[in-house]
């Protein structure tokens, strides 16, 4: 409107500025009020942008000579002073709005009194028969229509309800069809409520103000109606009498922040609800412009009193401890932040600033519920799971919906066309449409690495949630387990990277860089890379090839060399093995070599038992054979026997008895404490039935004293001495050699 008042009024005052002496002398005929108004309307900054644009138009018009006249230099200072002349004059543009802004908020209070006279006097005029109470109890009387059909659809309704309250709430898909079922029974509920009292006012003839005042005061109501309904189905406040009713929320909240929330959110919205009803009526009752403005701030002090009540008197938690007053003060200046910038005009800020926090706000919430509603089920059912892959669709799709309603909104609120900005080449423009398009990538990048991610992810938990489980519940693992757990890792990592450096790329090239000298460039250093690192290209090969021979995987203990121990984990380039005594050896794929792989299909231990010269062979061979056996049918060993331990014969005759060969055949890496309970049982049954179980000694004998010196103390030499040590490391050496 500004602007148009300028078009019409500005090349008047401009002619008059330029005409001649004569015409100057000519008496002044404006009236003093308008050549204020004048003065007012040259000092708007809309119309001196406008100004400016025509000076700009018109130098353009004259021709090369004059715009090369009016150019300054082109010399490479120029351009190091232009940029801080522009923030200049932003800052400056920024501060002229601001301080007209509230100029005009303070010139507009006195007039609101009249303003306000005249729309009463046009209202009572229009609605003469009726007034102002009249006007309150018809809105009166259709609410209450309102309630009364949804109370009757409320009864008629019975056998939904009785159906949502016998879904199972200790699975996922139970709870999700609680909370959609009571998303569209509260959705039932506000279209009976909308059509009993909006629906049944339209039903009847009335004048043209009236309709207009009721209808959008009744549709206020069907708002505020529709948030406490659609509240109390996803919150489950405690008025509903809900057994377990943490359990079936959408949100993980307790009680009381539940009643909290469902107390403050539906009054907070029903104010905002009255006042934008309010706001939309008076422009036609006769409000200027100015006029709504002063009065939106009102409204905006009102919305920012309920904000803090909420925020101050929300309930603590534990998780908050000291965290609760903290948070509250930051909220309270985040909130505080939005009230100034309504008042000093900065509509662009605060819209940008309000969805800063409600925007990822809404994200987490999202999230949240929905892990929380398709969390897996109880144990006493299983444990029933829904797929990760689903689970991340749908987080993901409600956040891409989020983010695009949030990008829609602020861009309908700036007042973005974009159908206007595909053809147009600002450096706005061209900066908005590069914005768009890389949150557009970022999203699909996101949602194609989230989908990626859980199939991965779900791969790897079905696998170790549901191993081969036998009649005994004693778990075995599995090799295609274990090799999931190996390749799958290195494959997401490659992928993240593909995705991240593909995502950058289309970024770069949405918003006009060149992309193809990028490309080449990378290759041309890959290639350099190459050459100098040839360790580091020999270390990754190699580790390809020992993941495609499957030559090991996680959680197999393996040696190679002089390391041992367990694998761990992997990386491009290395490996890490665990010792069983706890170093950790990190292992370049190119240094390992040959690899002995101790964990795989079967192990074979064999050992040694030694009895007397004076033990029947068949006698022991029976006792070992069935203490074997007893030990391959014991619960805890049962799963991991192939075959049961067994004696295979007579190894040697030793220096203090004979060598019994015994071994066992095994799955790998479950036995591990089975010999130790073979060695107790078979001690205790040679013990029962005499067997004789030898040990070395040393027997020494003298010359006898024909005058009873027999017993006479043994004198023990240094070469005697060194003979016993002599013969025990011999049999140590014998022992340790012996497999």
């Amino acid at each position: 409107m500004l602007v148009l008042i300028a078009r019409s009024l500005v090349p008047g005052v401009v002619a008059l500025l330029l005409a001649g002496p004569a015409q100057a002398q000519a008496p002044a005929t404006v009236p003093p009020e308008r050549v204020k108004q004048l003065f007012e309307l040259l000092d708007d900054p809309s119309v001196k942008a406008w100004v400016a644009e025509q000076r700009n138009q018109g130098a353009g018009s004259t021709g090369a000579p004059a715009a090369a006249a009016a150019a300054p230099p082109a010399d490479a200072s120029s351009d190091a002073v232009a940029a801080p002349g522009q923030m200049n004059t932003m800052a400056s543009s920024t501060l002229d709005r601001i301080k007209h802004h509230i100029e005009k908020i303070m010139q507009t209070l006195p007039l609101l009194p009249g303003q306000f006279a005249h729309v009463r006097a046009n209202t009572m005029q229009d609605m003469s028969s009726r007034g102002s109470a009249g006007i309150f109890l018809l809105i009166a009387v259709f609410i209450a229509a309102g309630v009364a059909l949804t109370w009757a659809t409320y009864k008629l309704t019975r056998p939904f309800r009785l159906w949502i309250i016998a879904q199972s709430k200790d699975t996922p898909i139970g709870r999700a069809k609680k909370i959609g079922g009571r998303a569209l029974y509260s959705s039932l509920l506000i279209a009976s409520f909308a059509l009993g009292s909006a629906g049944a006012f339209m039903l009847f003839d009335w004048p043209m103000l009236i309709r207009e005042i009721v209808l959008t005061f009744l549709m206020a109501a069907v708002a505020t109606a529709g948030v406490r309904m659609y509240l109390a189905a996803m919150l489950v406040p405690s008025f509903m009498k809900v057994e377990n009713a943490v359990e079936v929320r959408a949100l993980p909240i307790t009680n009381e922040a539940a009643d909290h929330w469902f107390y403050w959110l539906p009054r907070i919205v029903g104010v905002f609800a009255f006042f934008a009803a309010a706001f939309n009526l008076l422009p036609g009752l006769g409000i200027d412009r100015d006029g709504m403005v002063v009065l939106s701030l009102g409204a905006d002090f009102v919305m920012l009193l309920l904000f803090l009540l909420a925020v101050w008197r929300r309930p603590r938690t534990q998780r908050e401890g000291a965290h609760h007053t903290a948070a509250s003060w930051m909220l309270t200046a985040y909130f505080v932040v939005l009230f100034l910038q309504r008042i000093a005009g900065l509509y662009i800020f605060f819209w940008f600033t309000l969805a800063a926090f409600f925007l990822p706000l809404a994200i987490v919430l999202a999230q949240r519920g929905v892990n929380f509603v398709l969390r897996p089920g109880s144990e006493d059912l299983g444990r029933p799971t829904i797929p990760a892959v689903t689970i991340a669709v749908i987080d993901r799709g409600i956040r891409m919906i989020l983010i695009l309603a949030a990008a829609y909104l602020l861009a309908r609120v700036w007042g973005l066309d974009m159908q206007s900005m595909r053809g147009s080449d600002t450096t706005t423009t061209l900066i908005l449409r590069g914005l768009i398009n890389v949150v557009v990538i970022a999203l699909a990048a996101d949602f194609g690495w989230s989908i990626i991610k859980a199939l991965i992810e779900r791969k790897l938990g079905i696998e170790a949630s549901h191993p081969v489980i036998s009649d005994e519940d004693v778990p075995i693992p599995d090799p295609q387990q274990a090799r999931l757990h190996t390749l799958l890792p290195i494959i997401q990592n490659i992928l993240l990277a593909v995705i991240l450096v593909m995502a950058v790329l289309m970024m770069l090239a949405s918003i006009g860089i060149q992309i193809g000298p990028l490309i080449a460039g990378a290759g041309v250093v890959g290639v350099a890379v190459g050459f100098g690192a040839q360790t580091i290209v020999k270390d990754v090969i190699s580790g390809v090839f020992y993941l495609l021979d499957d030559a090991f995987r996680v959680g197999e203990y393996i040696s190679s060399g002089s390391y041992r121990g367990t694998v761990e984990s992997f990386s491009l380039r290395s490996v890490k093995l665990r010792h069983h005594r706890g170093p950790l050896f990190t292992i370049p794929f190119g240094e390992l070599g040959a690899v002995q792989n101790q964990s795989r299909d079967w192990v074979t231990d064999k050992f040694n038992i030694t009895v007397g010269y004076d033990t029947d062979i068949e006698f022991a061979r029976k006792l070992i054979k069935r203490i074997g056996l007893e030990l391959a049918e014991d619960p805890e060993f049962k799963h991991w026997v192939i075959e049961p331990i067994k004696m295979q014969g007579v190894q040697e005759f030793g220096e203090y008895g004979i060598v019994l060969r015994v071994k066992v055949t095994t799955r790998p890496g479950g036995a591990f404490s089975m010999k130790g309970k073979f060695f107790l049982r078979l001690r205790q049954a040679f013990k029962e039935q005499g067997i004789e179980l030898p040990f070395p000694t040393v027997h020494v004998q003298g010359l006898q004293d024909p005058h009873g010196a027999e017993n006479a103390p043994l004198e023990i030499t240094p070469e005697l001495q060194m003979a016993v040590a002599q013969s025990h490391t011999r049999r140590r050496k014998k022992a340790s050699t012996t497999e």
